[in-house]
C-alpha cells in the first residue's frame, strides 16, 4: 500500500464521510475536502495520528461566493496531503492553527492582508506581505478588487 493510500484509508476510517472528499492525485500526492465545521479536529488527526506534521504553505484563493483555503501538509518520507476548507465570503473567519503550526503564522497573515480574512488567535506582530500605509479595506487578491480602487494618494512609496 503507497503511504498516500494508507493515509486515505486511516482518514475515512476516523472520518467516513470524507469518503468522497478524498482524490489521490499521484503518487505521494493527494487531497482532501474538508468540511469546515470539522476542520481543527482533521487537521489535528492528519498532524498527530497519520504524520504529516510539515506545513509548507497555506493558499488561499476567491472562488466568488467563497474562499478556498488549502493547508499543504508534508510527511517525513515526502508524502503531500492538501486539506481544503471553504469559508463563507461575507463572515470570513477562521480560527489561527499557529497553536499547532508555529510556522503558519505568515501564511495566515497573508490571508488577513490579501483576503480580508479575520484569523482569530493569530499573534500580534508586523503586517505581511503589504506596506503598513496601505488602506484598509483593500484586499488584492479578492476577484472584486481592481488596482483603480487604490487611492494612490494613500500609499505612500518607498523609491
Amino acid at each position: 500500500m503507497t503511504p498516500e493510500e494508507k493515509a486515505s484509508k486511516q482518514l475515512i476510517n476516523r472520518f467516513p464521510e470524507l469518503s468522497d472528499k478524498i482524490l489521490i492525485a499521484r503518487t505521494r500526492r493527494m487531497f482532501a475536502d474538508v468540511p469546515e465545521n470539522r476542520f481543527l479536529e482533521i487537521l489535528d488527526y492528519v498532524l498527530d495520528e497519520i504524520g504529516f506534521p510539515i506545513l509548507c504553505l497555506i493558499i488561499g484563493l476567491d472562488q466568488g461566493e467563497q474562499f478556498e483555503l488549502i493547508y499543504v501538509l508534508s510527511s517525513c518520507e515526502g508524502c503531500i496531503i492538501n486539506l481544503k476548507r471553504h469559508i463563507p465570503r461575507e463572515t470570513p473567519v477562521i480560527q489561527s492553527v499557529y497553536d499547532r503550526l508555529p510556522n503558519s503564522e505568515i501564511y495566515e497573515r497573508e490571508l488577513v492582508d490579501l483576503f480580508g480574512i479575520t484569523v482569530h488567535g493569530l499573534p500580534d506582530g508586523a503586517r505581511y506581505p503589504l506596506p503598513d500605509d496601505w488602506p484598509e479595506g483593500q484586499y488584492p487578491l479578492r476577484k472584486d478588487w481592481k488596482p483603480e480602487m487604490l487611492d494612490q494618494r494613500e500609499v505612500a512609496h518607498n523609491g
